[in-house]
């Protein structure tokens, strides 16, 4: 059943109204593949915009508690916890990790994904002009906690 269609089928926000206030926690996932050199820079420091890993964990951040003003039928939340940790994976991709925590109504799950996208577009953006062949790939929902559906976790984590 998609929860955001009423009974005629028109768009609308899920009434929470009546939901348990209980813990919530998603983990998002994103991938950035780049020449081995890009990544090289990056993990030297050597950027000239900057510390591209630490730009990109903000922008994580923000992005997260923008959520509900990105995507329309999102419920803006009281996020307890945003944590966006990036690293390099192998000689030419950063592995990005979004994790969301709130304690409310409604799952986490857009948030941690939105934090997983908008810092793998802000690397991107940094190193663009040096690499515009990086691919963003991957971004998908790794794990869910709390709430009426329970745990999920990905086949594969």
């Amino acid at each position: 059943m998609l929860t955001h269609l009423d009974s005629q089928g028109r768009a609308n926000m899920v009434d929470v109204t009546e939901k348990a206030v209980t813990s919530r926690e998603a983990v998002a996932q994103a991938r950035v593949r780049m020449l081995p050199a890009t990544l090289q820079m990056i993990v030297a420091g050597g950027h000239p915009k900057g510390d591209v890993f630490a730009v990109a964990r903000i922008a994580g951040i923000q992005a997260a508690k923008k959520t509900s003003d990105l995507i329309p039928l999102c419920h803006p939340l009281m996020l307890t916890s945003v944590k966006v940790e990036l690293s390099a994976e192998g000689e030419d991709c950063v592995l990005i990790l979004a994790r969301c925590k709130l304690a409310g109504q409604t799952g986490v799950e857009m948030e941690a994904l939105t934090a997983a996208s908008i810092a793998a577009l802000t690397i991107y953006d940094m190193c663009k002009a040096v690499d515009r062949g990086m691919t963003i790939e991957a971004v998908r929902l790794l794990e869910k906690l709390g709430g009426k559906s329970g745990h999920y976790r990905a086949e594969d984590v």
